[in-house]
């Protein structure tokens, strides 16, 4: 089905600033970081924004999402406030968490966005929990659990599957396989071959393989898995296959893979695939484009200066929300 009959022009260009935004917020933290301006571990999501935008326009505000430590464009994308989360980054007291979470543990109760979590895998229990408790409140909601193909190889996620199955709990468990678990390919780390989505057969739990890299498909996924899951059928469980354009983090040289396969990948950019997709359409002009890339480089850059501009958490601020 082509885009034109499955968005209006008002929903193509949210969706695209969606992503833009992140490609660019992305793109800045990268650059600050090498100014020392953002410190720690940075995991940047260039390359998966389709994912992150695809679900969040498929999910309710009701719904819980639980991450891994690839979160900002996670997020973005549930709509929280870039200035807090470029704060966070610079370890300012106006971040999401004070400034004491950093770039691998984003949170926003207000939006049931529950956090990045650092330890590979260790978010799977905990969507688990959440659906468990979703289940006994009889309430209308799902939990989505992002997690990486290194996660694959955790007890976590064996564990997560299996409880949800057994108490057919409302969670939707979506493999984010951009084929590399830090800088070891799937090949050489995953048993279970190039098709991880197919594990879930052991544990009853219905799933399919969709690419990761095409929107408007990962929308379309994700509303027929929330329909399943909230019919009461249990789990459900995605595999987008996607890839990232930079390394696992900042340190990371990416001399584990060669420069053709980047550039093979180069043409399935979401950021060049659906721009050139509402251009055909015939919905969208390039002028509207350009307004969006206008307004979201001022966007960011009104971010950093948010950031800039804060302070850091006072000496006190360490002894608060300790029990919390």
């Amino acid at each position: 089905m082509k885009i034109e009959e499955q968005l209006t022009k008002k929903s193509m260009l949210s969706l695209f600033r969606e992503m833009q935004l992140i490609r660019i917020f992305e793109e800045r933290c990268g650059e600050l970081y090498m100014q020392g301006k953002i410190r720690g571990f940075l995991h940047l999501y260039i390359g998966e924004e389709a994912i992150a935008v695809g679900t969040s326009a498929a999910l309710e505000p009701q719904d819980y999402i639980v991450t891994h430590y690839r979160d900002h464009g996670h997020a973005l994308a549930r709509g929280m406030d870039p200035n807090a989360v470029m704060a966070e980054l610079y370890g300012k007291s106006t971040g999401t968490t004070g400034g004491k979470g950093g770039s691998m543990h984003l949170v926003d109760s207000s939006r049931n966005f529950t956090g990045g979590y650092a330890i590979v895998g260790g978010q799977l229990p905990i969507a688990t929990g959440l659906a468990l408790a979703a289940q006994e409140l009889e309430e209308d909601r799902i939990v989505v659990c992002y997690f990486g193909d290194g996660a694959l190889n955790q007890g976590e996620f064996h564990e997560a599957f299996n409880l949800a199955s057994i108490w057919k709990l409302p969670v939707l468990f979506f493999l984010e396989n951009n084929l590399y678990g830090m800088g070891s390919g799937i090949e050489r780390t995953f048993a279970g071959g190039k098709d991880p989505y197919t594990v879930s057969d052991h544990y009853k739990i219905p799933s399919r393989q969709i690419d990761g890299m095409n929107l408007l498909e990962v929308k379309k996924a994700t509303e027929e898995a929330r329909k399943k899951i909230l019919s009461g059928d249990g789990p459900y469980f995605i595999e987008a296959i996607c890839y990232r354009f930079r390394g696992h983090s900042m340190a990371d040289p990416m001399n584990y893979r060669d420069q053709a396969e980047d550039i093979a990948w180069k043409p399935r950019d979401p950021l060049v695939t659906f721009p050139a997709d509402m251009l055909n359409s015939g919905k969208v002009s390039q002028e509207d484009i350009d307004k969006i890339y206008q307004e979201v480089e001022k966007q960011v850059e009104a971010a950093i200066e948010f950031a800039e501009s804060s302070p850091f958490p006072s000496p006190e601020a360490l002894y608060h929300n300790i029990y919390s």
